[in-house]
């Protein structure tokens, strides 16, 4: 495979999720081993490691593990990334905690993902772990979801079982919005249906894992009818065979741009037609989300970051008053009447909480209209207003126009990740 063909693979990011020792830092490691994506020498450090603590057989799942307190407790605590890639496919790996108290750090590792596999234990089907995480998968809009049923090894690779799981998850993702879901009975120890085919479980006609990683259609998870172009960088080479040079550098953050398109810019409203789209490969003829390019356009026009290109006649909500679920994430109570800094696509801006509406509860989606202290890992719903016009779209739309992260001015810490109505 050449450079060029690699760089041009499609990605996909996916996250997993799952109660406390449901197997998902085992199943990660089954899939980087069975695939050969590591090398020798860390299989071989693995498999020391094991027979050092009197383990039977190699723990896959310390090939994920990277915090030393991970590995002491075999628990997940932070979101470890990983990468790997197949002949067909590049893969963006966000193994997130299983824990009630580290809702966060699911929500930061599952914000850009295609596919979330949630696991379940096939000796204790669906417990209130999988409910909770099976909401957040839904609040953050996940398109595709596959629902791993772990340890099929432990009672005897039983159809009934399997059923049985599949219908208790059924019956409750009936009331999210969740519109993909796909079923898979594994084993991560063993390795049945996770790279390879399962010979003990022969009336299960699906695909396995891997396989259905490389091939799930993540093309239309973006949205390519909404143009929407946040400005990060305004490029000015100061060379004399660049000497007119002025192109606007960032990421498609929805849409499809062609030469000779024309486009409103936000807020002035001027308008221009593209002239020329440049990207790290050369010039092209039209890009689409989430390529980044180099817009030129055909007029001189003030532009800066923070500014947005977009469709005439196709154009995002500019308001100052913004609803949003948010993510706490600091042990500080998110404060009503608050001010914070906020980004939103490529702008910054600073706002005030006006109204705290309800905290969710993240097990039973109930809304909690009397308790109003939002503390680290509570999810809320709010309204607030901003120093300036935001250019967005819901997060049901666009993830990307649709998404807000929230900033303790005084400590620059993120506290918070919204998500707009």
């Amino acid at each position: 495979m050449t450079q060029q063909e690699y760089e041009n693979m499609e990605l996909l990011r996916f996250t997993t999720a799952g109660s406390v020792d449901d197997g998902k830092s085992t199943l990660i490691g089954r899939l980087l081993y069975d695939s050969k994506s590591i090398f020798e020498d860390q299989y071989e450090a693995v498999k020391a490691t094991s027979e050092r603590r009197g383990e039977e057989g190699v723990n896959l799942a310390l090939l994920t593990d990277g915090l030393k307190s991970e590995r002491e407790q075999g628990i997940t605590i932070d979101v470890a990334y990983r990468y790997f890639s197949t002949p067909k496919r590049k893969f963006i790996i966000a193994d997130t905690p299983g824990h009630i108290q580290y809702t966060r750090n699911m929500v930061t590792g599952a914000s850009t993902a295609n596919v979330a596999l949630i696991l379940i234990d096939a000796r204790n089907g669906v417990v209130e772990q999988t409910r909770r995480h099976a909401i957040i998968a839904s609040l953050l809009q996940i398109p595709h979801l596959v629902i791993c049923i772990n340890k099929m090894d432990l009672v005897d690779y039983s159809e009934e079982q399997f059923e049985k799981i599949k219908d208790q998850f059924t019956a409750f993702a009936s009331k999210l919005d969740v519109n993909d879901v796909q079923f898979i009975p594994i084993s991560a120890l063993k390795g049945d249906n996770v790279v390879d085919k399962s010979e003990k479980m022969d009336w299960y006609e699906g695909t396995t894992l891997m396989y259905y990683l490389e091939n799930v259609h993540i093309g239309s998870d973006h949205n390519l009818i909404d143009v929407r172009f946040p400005v990060q960088y305004v490029v000015r080479p100061y060379r004399d065979e660049f000497h007119d040079y002025r192109g606007y550098a960032g990421r498609i953050g929805g849409g499809i741009m062609k030469k000779g398109d024309e486009v409103t810019v936000l807020p002035s409203g001027f308008t221009s037609k593209i002239a020329k789209i440049d990207t790290y490969n050369g010039e092209v003829e039209k890009a689409f989300a989430p390529m980044s390019v180099t817009i030129l356009l055909e007029d001189d026009i003030d532009i800066s970051r923070g500014d947005m290109l977009v469709r005439t006649n196709n154009q995002p909500e500019v308001e100052q008053d913004v609803e949003l679920m948010v993510c706490w994430f600091n042990e500080k109570p998110l404060q009503n009447r608050g001010k914070y800094t906020i980004m939103h696509t490529s702008q910054e801006a600073r706002c005030i909480i006006k109204d705290i509406q309800y905290k969710l509860d993240i097990n039973t989606l109930h809304r909690n209209m009397e308790d109003k202290e939002i503390r680290m890992n509570d999810i809320a719903r709010v309204t607030i207003r901003t120093t300036k016009p935001l250019f967005f779209d819901t997060y049901r739309r666009n993830r990307i126009t649709g998404s807000v992260i929230f900033i303790d001015e005084n400590t620059n810490e993120t506290v918070g990740a919204g998500m707009i109505i």
